[in-house]
């Protein structure tokens, strides 16, 4: 994780129990969620299995359900609960005086083999 800090939305911007899309030019959008206390996660807008918008899909606790096949994949690690296998990838996040950042880095970087598949 680096210093680098890029201000993308005011936590009240994200729906209780509903994401919020990043547009990436070149890159999937990456999916930005917020549970019930208010936690905020972000992950590749991507589900492991079959590349459904995550984004779509109903959060629940710290998990959040894919809209295609109601897998659930973990808020905090991208990784899909048993006996479904697979990871999508996560974003690092930090929220300050109610504004939601992600890590510049992650977001230019290009997006990991496994999440791609």
């Amino acid at each position: 994780m680096s210093n680098q800090w890029k201000v993308i939305c005011k936590v009240t911007d994200i729906p209780v129990l509903g994401s919020r899309v990043v547009n990436r030019t070149d890159k999937p959008n990456v999916a930005i969620f917020r549970n019930s206390e208010d936690k905020v996660f972000a992950l590749l807008d991507r589900c492991p299995h079959k590349g459904g918008p995550l984004s779509q899909g109903i959060v629940f606790g710290e998990r959040v359900a894919c809209p295609l096949h109601n897998w659930s994949i973990g808020l905090g690690d991208g990784c899909a609960a048993a006996p479904d296998e697979g990871c999508t990838q996560k974003y690092s996040v930090k929220v300050e005086g109610g504004d939601v950042y992600l890590d510049v880095i992650e977001l230019n970087a290009p997006v990991s083999e496994a999440a791609a598949a």
